[in-house]
Order: C-alpha cells, then structure tokens, then sequence
C-alpha cells in the first residue's frame, strides 16, 4: 500500500531502499532490511518531505544473511550445471570423411585410443601402425606395357565398329573405369547393359593380350616386405575387374600381403576421382592424412591430395621431372624407408592447420643526418 501511494504520489516518487535488497528464494519475493518511502504533505503554501523506516531486528538479520547463502547455493548449483553441460562427450565418434575442416588436426588416430589398456598392443601400433599404404597395381608393384591397354582398346573399337580412338583421347582415358571412359569420353553408348557388355569384351581382349604373365617391379617385392616387417596395413586399388585382380595377385604369390582389396565392382568412377583412394582409406579405418598413396602418374598425385593424402610417385612410366607435384619420386620403391613414411604421414604440418602467419617487422634503417652545406642556399 505504500509503494502505491509513493508511486501515484504528486511529485511520483519511487520507494527509495536504504538498505541491502535480497531475495528469497524459496518463496520467491523480495526482503528490505531499511526503506524509506519520501512523502509529501501540503500544509498551506509549503511542503514537508517525510521519512517512515522500518526498524532492524536479529531476526531480521538471520533472514537475509539466510536468503544470501540460499541464493549463493542456487547460483553456484547454476554454475556447476553449465561446466557440465560444455564437457565434451568422450564417447562422440570423430568423423573420418576427406572434407573435414583442418582447424580440428590433428584428429585423432586408432593408435591414439585411450581405451587400449595393454601397452605393448600401444606400442606396437605408436610405431608403425598409425599410418597406412595404398598400392596401385600397374606400373607400382608389377610391370606395366601402356601398348596392351592402347591395342585392346583399338581391337574394341573394330568389333564395334566405332571409329578408332585418336591418341589424345586414348591417354585421357587413362586410370578410367571402362564403363567411365566409354559413355564420358568414347561416348559410344549410354546403355548400362551395352556399357557392361563392351566393358567386360575389353578385358577379355587385354587379358588375352597380357597372357597372364606378371612381373614385380624392381624393388617392389623387398619394399612389401619390408612393409609387412613392419605390420603397416597395406590396400590394393586398380580399376581392373576383382576375378582378374585376384587371379594376378596368386599368380605372384602375395595373397596374404595386402588388408584391403578395392577393384573396379567396388566404386563407380575412376581417377582422377579419388574414390578408389578414400574407399581403401575407409576400408583401413584410417583417416586421409594417415594414408600415403603409391602411383606412377600425374592422375595418382592429383586423385591423392583432392583426398587429403600423401602420394610417392614411381617413374616407371613418365620421367623424374613431370612428376615433380608429388610428394616424393623415385625410381624404385625400396629406395625409400620406414622413416620417409613416418615424415609423409606426420600430420603436424602447417598445411593441414590453420596457422597464423608470423607478423614481420619492419626495421627502420638509420640513413643518418644528412648534413647540408650552408652555402648550398
């Protein structure tokens, strides 16, 4: 009733506290030690301004240093919830997709769960286990004659009787799936049965050209060795049918080498799309940056990095000096060691980070006090 009357009061006048404002919170309403409410009265001409307060008890002063440690209790509960709230979930999977945004690197790694209680099972994947290989098979492990896939696809286009390919087009279909290559490029056929059907005639008419005879590459052998030593998970990508794959791989007697096989049934495009690569890198349970691909040509290279991987170039097929984009060239696969591929996979690198550039500052020369001659003026 007196802040009504304070507040529809002539000179309107709000309730002045003179005293500590608190707040219960139990019944959810206000408490003043000391208020005073100015009123005025009219006595003739003048005014007087008149002051009510409330008098302080012990009681009173119990109540509000209660309702204070109340209130202090709730905000601190308050607090202790939105710490709570903000804790990352340990449980949360990391996605593993070649898109993710590098502010996050370096992401974790199956060699960095924390749930691995044995430690040598930890030590033993902190040494090599954390990074992963991709093999191509033509031109990388066995040798390769680039003529066979030229005449196949001339002896196609006979018993089709489609114009012969220029040599142009023949070196653009490179690393294509045949199906790719023949409705993309040959544009020969739309129909998914015709695509099939010439498809599968063109490997009949290369593997009958190739004679089923493989070769390792020089030092491809010892480096698979040497990679097995090691137990560093190994994966095998070519656009050749699976059946023919895993006949040629038996034929050289590697069947237990690689973790992962990905053949031309298993993805829909060819390089240099990487999807063959982020298959086998998904198929390893490894992330991209993890990976190092080996190629011979410019389509690996540009195939592995749209992928976010690594990529060692062997010239068996082009000179030292076109595949200067990849990572690292050599001429033959043992050159390289354990340590090289532990530097590629190393993701602590500033193109996988968001680093901020180093600030450079400018040094202000001293020319000196150039002296001027007073009889120059």
């Amino acid at each position: 009733m007196v802040e009504s009357i304070a507040a529809t009061s002539l000179l309107g006048h709000r309730p002045i506290c003179g005293g500590n404002l608190t707040r219960d919170v139990s019944v959810k309403r206000k408490s003043l030690n000391t208020v005073r409410f100015p009123t005025t009265e009219f006595l003739g001409g003048g005014r007087i301004v008149v002051s009510l307060a409330l008098p302080k008890s012990d009681k009173q002063d119990r109540f509000v240093f209660s309702s204070i440690k109340a209130l202090a209790v709730e905000l601190t509960r308050e607090a202790h919830a939105y710490r709570e709230e903000k804790l990352p979930n340990r449980d949360t999977k990391i996605d593993r997709g070649f898109d993710q945004r590098p502010d996050s690197w370096p992401p974790a790694n199956r060699a960095d769960k924390p749930s691995l209680r044995n430690p040598l099972l930890r030590h033993e994947r902190m040494g090599c286990g954390w990074l992963g290989a991709i093999f191509e098979w033509e031109g990388v492990l066995i040798e390769d004659n680039p003529d066979l896939e030229k005449q196949a696809w001339l002896a196609l286009s006979q018993e089709e009787g489609k114009p012969s390919p220029p040599a142009f087009i023949l070196k653009r279909i490179e690393g294509m799936k045949n199906e790719q290559a023949i409705s993309e490029v040959l544009c020969w056929s739309r129909d998914p049965a015709q695509l099939r059907r010439m498809a599968n005639r063109k490997e009949e008419i290369y593997q009958s050209l190739q004679g089923g005879i493989y070769r390792f590459l020089s030092g491809s052998k010892e480096f698979v060795s040497v990679l097995m030593h090691y137990k560093i998970p190994m994966a095998l990508v070519s656009t050749r049918p699976r059946k023919a794959l895993e006949s040629a791989i038996g034929e050289i007697g590697i069947e237990d080498t690689f973790s992962v096989i990905v053949a031309a049934e298993d993805v829909h495009r060819g390089k240099p799309d990487p999807e063959m690569f982020v298959y086998a890198a998904q198929l390893l349970n490894f992330i991209p940056e993890r990976v190092i691909v080996f190629g011979n040509s410019n389509l690996t290279v540009e195939a592995a990095h749209e992928a976010r991987m690594k990529c060692v170039a062997v010239a068996s097929k082009h000179p030292v000096y076109e595949l200067g984009a990849a990572d690292l060239v050599v001429r033959r696969l043992d050159e390289l060691s354990v340590v090289d591929l532990k530097n590629l996979a190393d993701i602590e690198m500033t193109e996988f980070g968001s680093v901020e550039p180093e600030m450079e500052l400018e040094v202000e020369k001293d020319y000196g006090s150039s002296s001027v001659d007073d009889n120059f003026w």
